[in-house]
Parts: C-alpha cells; structure tokens; sequence
C-alpha cells in the first residue's frame, strides 16, 4: 500500500470525532510499544466512533516514536519497530485520519544535550516549570537559539518520512520571553531594548510569527491537494487569530473544563473564532481533571456535556487520551468515548451544511488574550442564561451582519471603535455600553446619541439599585451595586431602569453600621439602566459583578435592557436557568440546540457533571417567517405538536437526555 492509497480516504473533509493521543514517555520506560497490535489499535477507534486520532512523532521528553537514525529514538523502543508509522497505517486502513504531534517548547532530550538553549528570565535563570531542581518540571526552550533550526530538522524528516501529512499539531507554541545570548543579539538586530520588559515581549511575539511562518510553510508542502487541515500551533490565544490565522487552515480549542479551564471557556473562545470562518474543532479530555490524570475517568454524563457543547457552537468534537506506553488503547476509555461519540454521530446529519446563527456580538479586548476575564465571563454567563444568541468579537470585526452590539467594561474604547459603533448605530443597529465603555478614551460619550449626560467618576463607596419596569425584580427592594461605577443623569425621554440609591452615609472604619454596608437610604439623581432610542447605558460594572456575585437582579437587568433593544430575539425558552440553547441553520431546516446539565463544585477548585437534567415541557420558541412543513426532537426523531403565531413557531420539549435539538423542517 502506497502514501496515497492510505490517505485517499481521509482527505477532504474535517474531521469530526477526534481523539488526542498523548504519548509523553520518559526515557526510563523500557517496553514502548511491546504489546502494539495494530489491527486491535485501530478497532478500538472504530467501535468508538472516531474519525482522526493525533499520533505522537515527539513528545515532551523530546524522544521520537518513528524509525530514525537520530539519537531522539525513544531508546525503549524496539529497534524493528516503527510505531508511529504502524498507528498511522492502521488507522488509515480503517479510514481513519492521522494527523502527527511533534512538542516544540517543551523537549526534555534538547534541554538536557543544549542546556545553553533553554530560555532564561531576566536574571539569567532557567525557566523551567519549577523553581527547584529537584521537582519533576519541564524545561522551556528558547526559539531564538539554534534549537529552531533542530526542531526543523525533525519536522522535515517527518514530514519527508509521512507526507502527504493528514495534519500536524506543533504543541507549547506561547510567547517565551528570554535573556539568552541569542535573544538579547536578536532584539539588538530588530532595535529593541533588551533590557525593556515589554520589548522583550514584542520580540517573543515576533520570534513565534517567524518560526509559525518558517513550520508552517513546511507543513504546506506536504499537504494532499484537497488539505482541510495544516500545521496547527497549540497553546497560542485565539485572540490573536485575526492576525496568524495566515499560518493555519483551521483552529483547535483546548480546554478540558476541570483542568483550570472551567466550564464557561468554551462557550468565550468558540464564540469569539466561530466567525473567523475556519473549521474548529475542541478539545476537552476523559480526565477526571486534566491531562496526565491517566489513571482517572471523567463521569459519562460529563463528556456528553462536554462533547455536545462542542457539537452546539458549530464545532467538531476532540477527546484526549493518554496511551500506555505499551501501546494499547484502554477499552474503559473507549466505552467512555464511544458512549458520547455514539450520539454525536446521531446528531451530525441534522447539521450538515448548517451555519451557526448569531443576532448579538460582545466586543472584547484582544488582548486579554484566552483570559477572558471578570466581564467577558460574566457576559457569557448572563447571554448564555438570557437564551440570547451571540458572538465575541474583536474591536475591528465587522459589526454589520448583527443586530446589537455589547461593548463590555473591560474592553477599551479609542476613537476608531468609537468610530465603527457610531456607524453601525447610523445603519440601524442597536448598542448596550457598560461602565467605562460609554466614555471614548476615558473622557467623552462614546456615542452622541446617548440617553444620559454628565458623565463622570462616581465617589468611591457603596451604593445601591432601585429597578423599575425589570420583571422579576421588586421595585421597592433595593440591590446592592458591587464595584466602581460612574454617575449619570437620564436624558428626557428616555427609559430608567435603574436608579442610584445611597447609603446614609458611606462606611469608613470609624464610622459604620452593620456588617457589611451602610443600609440604603433615598434615590438619586444619579442612574445606573437607562434605555433610550437604539441604545443603553449602563453605569455600573453590571456584567463583572454578575460574574463574582452571580446576583439575580443583573442578569434580569441585563436582560430587560436587551429585550428593548432587541424586542423579537431569535430564540425564546423557558426552562430551568442554566439551560443552553444555540440555534442553526441549514439549507432546509432551523435546529435549536437544547443542553441541560449542572456541574456542581465538590472540591475546593473542581466542577463535576455526573448526571442529565431532565427537561420537562419546556415551551420553545423560534422566530420564523411562515408555517413549518414539521417539527421533530432529535436524534430521537420525535414528532412535536406545534403552533406558528405568525412570527415564531412555538412548541413544548420534555426529554431526560441532557442534550436534544428542536429540528424546525423549512422550505
């Protein structure tokens, strides 16, 4: 069998199902591969319905799994076996894909030989993933030093050995400052400061686009002609995709919800590169936490939420495995899997060709990078509960295709943003600022139709909110205001629906009352809601304090100020406060993704999902145009009653499954 016949299958289409196959084995294991069988490998694949599984041609220790001269070679490695070549040929024997992993940064083998070409802080110490010696810790290496050139050494002789390549993933490609020799002559070269911390972060920046740019140009060489993936750089903010999506063909999201990510991760970042329009497929893990817990399975309910998440953004499922060094898959891992897998493949012909469809778009700061922080996570948090449908977006995306537009407190206002939203309100669109959004550079109103006036920096202290015309929230209940906020007075005509209320006086340590805050006293002038034509304004950091208070009242907040700006939303649901909807479109039909499950915090830093939560006649309703030809709960292929009031087609969903779709048939 040739290269070609082995990849003639697997070309052409994105893969869907995948599975990431750490390999990461210390020098020391002396049987690598001993009990490999190929034919029981690739089965284990099959059964659990998967289409790609990454291979390992490198790993972290910098040891090779290939058949090579190079002194890398995994030394327990038999000398007559080519492991990575005997995956990638079982695999696509079945006619699954075999993208190849190689670890940049991270290659415990060079560190070890070149000592002098890990990165060095600015004391010259080495970085390394521990401050001691003495710890088990991966050691970082410098990319201005001459490993580039080793590194590329060994990608080309893999993809000279494998070509043409199903794809190859490059991990631990962040931004790695350095003091070394080579680092300090190579800013010298480009006229940066050495010595200057922010320098020696623009010249990491640079180091990576070059060597993205010298691998991936490599990688493009021994691509099939119809490639739908390429070279992928893992570890980078996708932030940044705007500007390196030039060294891609499509993106990969890491994010194992109980590793440190958690579980409102994944909705940011799949919301903010959804639009870039690159295939994207998610990684989460069967980990109970993260990855290298090799000895430890996450609950199935957890990757059927996990996975059906993905399923729900538009993107294709990744599951990560670690293989054991004897290289035989787990076959509890592969039930685990395929219990999931199982249902997503029931899902995917409900989706083919369908597009996800967003009204709302959240302008968030860059360079925040994949820490979306207080407010981005707040807004994920709120929209996601508001049933709201929504992407996040850079400052420079084109707003046009959306019919509102969130600009955050977190995200700077310059002139051009500015700009782009004055124009966006001329074309009709609706904007909803919040905290120091509605200030242009930090002095005047971002936008001249604002429906409030004299804003300013409001004195430090506690203050608090009296809504009115929210539903939900008693209007003679005033609610505590956590964090700065900035005074306002409401333009005539204008709608409150939130007014300042102060303390009696503010609390100082010699003069106070109570436990917490001095108790609310008579409303101000001052407004924290106001909704006027097309636009509202919020005063206060109503989208950080719903993330670190979780308060009730801002999201209801929050979410009556939108239903003004945007009256008919997509999609309406009731259901429980945690239900999940996105909604797709297809050339036939409008799908309603409905996910229902409750992590719960059971350690000090861990959020577990171990059951469904049942949905029990929930009403449902989307917006569409004319009567529906049916209307089906699938994958169960379920037929439910509906009713088309001219506007939205309405119609009541019960299932236990955790994970269903509302499959609106159109013409």
């Amino acid at each position: 069998m040739t290269p070609d016949d082995v990849n003639a299958h697997n070309t052409g289409r994105f893969p869907r199902r995948t599975v990431h196959l750490d390999f990461h084995t210390g020098p020391d294991i002396p049987d690598v591969g001993r009990d490999f069988d190929p034919v029981t490998f690739a089965r284990a694949f099959q059964e659990a319905h998967v289409d790609s599984v990454t291979v390992f041609a490198k790993c972290h220790h910098g040891h090779l799994y290939y058949g090579t001269d190079r002194p890398e070679r995994h030394p327990g490695l038999a000398p007559d076996l080519d492991l990575l070549a005997e995956q990638v040929e079982a695999l696509h024997a079945v006619g699954i894909r075999a993208p190849i992993y190689l670890s940049l940064q991270v290659d415990e083998y060079a560190a070890r030989e070149h000592p002098e070409w890990i990165a060095h802080d600015e004391n010259l110490k080495i970085t390394r993933w521990s401050a001691s010696a003495f710890e088990a810790a991966w050691n970082i290496l410098d990319m201005s030093s001459p490993y580039a050139d080793y590194f590329a050494d060994q990608l080309d002789e893999v993809l000279r050995r494998f070509a043409p390549v199903d794809g190859i993933f490059i991990d631990m490609c962040w931004n790695q400052p350095s003091a070394s020799r080579w680092a300090v002559d190579g800013m010298r070269r480009e006229g940066l400061d050495p010595t200057d911390e922010d320098h020696r972060n623009r010249y990491a920046d640079l180091v990576a686009r070059r060597y993205m740019a010298r691998y991936s140009a490599m990688v493009e060489k021994a691509l099939p002609a119809d490639a739908v993936q390429g070279a992928w750089f893992n570890s980078r903010p996708k932030t940044g995709l705007p500007e390196e999506r030039r060294f891609v063909r499509h993106v990969e999201i890491e994010g194992l919800p109980t590793g440190g990510w958690g579980y409102a991760f994944l909705p940011y970042v799949a919301r903010f590169v959804r639009p870039l329009g690159l295939p994207v497929l998610s990684h989460t893990g069967r980990f109970h936490e993260s990855w290298g817990d090799n000895a430890a399975l996450k609950p199935r309910a957890a990757l059927r939420y996990e996975t059906s998440q993905m399923l729900s953004h538009g993107l294709t499922g990744g599951v990560g495995d670690v293989l054991h060094p004897r290289g035989v898959p787990s076959r509890a891992v592969y039930e685990l899997i395929g219990s999931a897998y199982g249902h997503i493949e029931a899902c995917e012909p409900f989706l083919d060709g369908g597009r996800v469809v967003s009204e709302v778009a959240v302008v968030v700061d860059p360079a925040l990078g994949d820490n979306p922080g207080a407010s981005n996570i707040g807004a994920v948090r709120a929209l996601q509960q508001l049933r709201a449908q929504f992407d996040m977006v850079p400052p420079t995306a084109d707003l046009g295709g959306y019919r509102a537009v969130v600009v955050p407190e977190s995200t700077p206002v310059d002139d051009d943003l500015a700009e782009r939203l004055s124009a966006y309100r001329r074309a009709g669109g609706a904007v909803l600022l919040v905290g120091p959004a509605l200030l242009r550079n930090g002095t005047e109103p971002t936008l001249p139709d604002l429906p409030v006036e004299d804003l300013a920096p409001a004195p430090a202290g506690e203050s608090f909110l009296a809504c009115q015309g929210v539903p939900g929230v008693p209007e003679d209940f005033p609610v505590i205001s956590h964090g700065s906020r900035l005074t306002a007075r409401a333009l005539p005509g204008a709608e409150v629906l939130a007014r300042v209320v102060a303390p009696y006086f503010p609390r100082s340590w010699d003069r106070f009352c109570g436990h917490s805050y001095t108790p609310p006293a008579d409303p101000t002038d001052d407004v924290a809601v106001v909704v006027g034509d097309g636009v509202a304004a919020v005063t206060v950091p109503l989208l950080e304090a719903f993330h670190e208070h979780g308060l009730e009242t801002y999201r209801r907040l929050l979410g009556a100020a939108l239903d003004r700006l945007l009256p008919d939303p997509l999609v309406r649901a009731g259901g429980p406060v945690h239900l999940e909807t996105t909604v797709v479109r297809t050339a036939t039909s409008t799908v309603v993704h409905l996910i229902s499950f409750v992590p719960s915090r059971e350690t000090p830093q861990l959020d577990l999902v171990h059951d469904a939560f049942p949905l029990l006649d929930v009403p449902v309703a989307v917006r569409l145009a004319t009567a529906p030809r049916s209307v089906r709960l699938q994958p169960a292929g379920q037929e439910l009653a509906w009713r088309h009031d001219g506007e939205y087609v309405h119609v009541r969903v019960t299932t236990a499954d955790g994970h269903a779709m509302v499959v609106v048939e159109h013409d």
